[in-house]
């Protein structure tokens, strides 16, 4: 959201913002809380998921340092619409409505950057979605592995670039909407086709590979 702002406009935002820490397994959040302020994560990793009474659970994504939560709550007043848990020892910037709402309308370019993150984010919710309700297993991991690369090189991607989840395969399995051996299966089915190569916590991925596989061909 903050990327393309001038440097003035980010010093007020900075100036506002108030560091806090959690340890590993904090609730930053509950779904259907009070929501006045977005977090801007510095350091570690938090679990956005939404569960129900029986225990099911939807993890909606990971957000590490650099991502943004809580932002829904700086424009519609709305309660948390996900729980939100430190993964591990975790700190980020708090900036609240009030402030954030101020700074808005001294800098018209900041609700500008904001509309481009809000679509920017919908997309993706979009994706995900169609991964799930339209996509075999095997290519729902294909497409978020893809996904993961995209936010790392951007559209220009390397032909095999490395990359470390940093997440367990239960929420893996979790984020695509699979139980944990059928991820596990899967990613074996990708090792064995040459499309990922593991050497230890690090895949080597042939992007071209993971692209015939997030569109397979019709029966």
């Amino acid at each position: 959201m903050f990327e393309d702002l001038d440097i003035p406009t980010l010093d007020q935002i900075a100036a506002k913002a108030v560091r806090r820490d959690w340890t590993a397994g904090s609730t930053i959040f509950r779904r259907g809380e009070p929501g006045d302020y977005l977090i801007a994560l510095a350091e570690g990793r938090v679990r956005l998921s939404l569960g129900t009474a029986q225990g099911r659970e939807l993890v909606l994504r990971h957000a590490e340092p650099g991502d943004l939560l809580g932002e829904m709550a700086l424009f519609d007043a709305e309660p948390r619409s996900a729980d939100a848990v430190a993964a591990g020892r975790t700190a980020g910037f708090m900036l609240h409505r009030m402030a954030f709402q101020q700074i808005a309308g001294q800098n018209p370019q900041l609700m500008v950057a904001v509309s481009a993150y809000l679509c920017r984010r919908l997309r993706e919710t979009t994706d995900q979605l169609e991964s799930i309700a339209l996509y075999n297993l095997e290519a729902r991991l294909a497409r978020f592995l893809l996904f993961t690369l995209r936010q790392i090189h951007g559209d220009e991607m390397p032909d095999a670039p490395s990359l470390r989840l940093n997440i367990s395969q239960s929420d893996l399995a979790s984020v695509l909407g699979a139980t944990r051996p059928k991820v596990n299966q899967v990613l074996q089915a990708l090792r064995d086709c040459g499309a990922v190569t593991r050497d230890g916590s690090v895949m080597t991925c042939d992007v071209a590979a993971l692209r015939d596989l997030a569109e397979p061909l019709a029966d």
